[in-house]
């Protein structure tokens, strides 16, 4: 039941916030979809939008497996072997909205 679950959680939201941006054209059937994946995709237009919901989706099973202290842990140390800075990285930490118990997480994890 958790796998499934965590599947209806990853499609749901994507469909959830096209359903939300296809209420707010004021158009309805195929203008509505075209429409909101426009918006969506902003300058990518709608392929952009797609491209979207499907990296929305992905994240949102990922931090459903995961959880989002694991996912952050991740980027930050693939982006330190990619050869961004510590202190970079340990500005954007510290701009995280984020919980204070999980920004000393990530502090402590990357040594800021």
């Amino acid at each position: 039941m958790d796998e499934f679950v965590r599947k209806a959680a990853a499609l749901g939201l994507p469909a959830i916030m096209l359903v939300i941006v296809m209420g707010t054209t004021g158009l309805a059937g195929a203008a509505a979809i075209t429409a909101a994946l426009a918006a969506l995709g902003g300058p990518a237009g709608m392929l952009g939008g797609i491209a979207l919901l499907g990296i929305i989706g992905l994240a949102t099973e990922m931090l459903s497996k995961y959880g989002l202290e694991a996912l952050l842990i991740g980027i930050y140390t693939q982006r330190l072997q990619n050869g961004e800075s510590k202190s970079r990285l340990c500005g954007e930490i510290r701009n995280l909205p984020i919980s204070g118990e999980m920004r000393r997480r990530l502090n402590e994890e990357f040594g800021c």
